[in-house]
């Protein structure tokens, strides 16, 4: 395919066929996608890929808190798990809450899971010292972990960036046999998809990228 369609028909992919993505196909995916830059070109960036129904089943369940308390959040109006804009729901509130079926179900569902880790020894993380939440780490693993999918896209394939099983990081890495130093970045149910979107919305450019400052005149086309 060509570039630019690749980047703009990569969606999020949560429903499946029961068609398998074969180990040949992974590593064609991962061969191309290695090359994402890190900090420093380090490159601790790992993966595992998940197959077995159990381990599958266990990603599932240890992703339900998180989206218990992103599904009631989205409920009530607020951004979810959002560090500026605290919820008002209680906790009582949050874990009797049914979590959308979404955002667990692509687990067992997806024909294999992708989980991504950072080595968090070799991440240079700039923001350390800056009084929020850390953002800059993930510089060393998003972009292979978009590389992934753009690649699967390239060949049929697609999925979506999952973060829903971080919350419950020391039990995946205990879990996937994850050192403590590598940080788990993100999950990815990946198969083929059951309907191939095309047109996908977004932002236009003018929205989001402005001349000189943040509040500068929209870049123009």
């Amino acid at each position: 395919m060509e570039l630019y369609e690749v980047m703009r028909t990569t969606f999020a992919a949560r429903d499946f066929t029961d068609e398998d993505v074969p180990d040949s196909v992974l590593y064609e995916i991962f061969d191309n996608a290695r090359f994402a830059p890190s900090g420093g070109n380090r490159q601790g960036n790992h993966a595992v890929v998940v197959r077995d129904l159990a381990t599958k089943q266990a990603l599932s369940k240890l992703a339900e808190p998180a989206a218990k308390r992103y599904t009631a959040q989205r409920a009530a109006g607020e951004s979810p798990w959002n560090t500026i804009i605290p919820t008002k729901l209680t906790e009582k509130e949050i874990d009797a809450t049914e979590p959308a079926r979404h955002l667990t179900s692509t687990f067992v569902e997806a024909p294999v899971v992708l989980v991504f880790g950072v080595d968090l020894r070799v991440v240079a993380s700039m923001d350390a010292f800056v009084p929020r939440v850390g953002v800059i780490s993930g510089a060393s693993i998003y972009p292979f972990v978009w590389n992934v999918l753009l690649a699967a896209r390239n060949v049929g394939y697609g999925g979506t960036i999952t973060t829903l099983t971080s919350a419950e990081e020391p039990k995946v890495q205990e879990l996937l046999g994850f050192p403590p130093h590598v940080a788990v970045a993100a999950a990815v149910p990946l198969g083929k998809p059951v309907k191939q979107l095309t047109r996908l919305k977004r932002r236009p450019v003018e929205d989001i990228v402005k001349l000189e400052r943040f509040d500068g005149a929209p870049l123009k086309g």
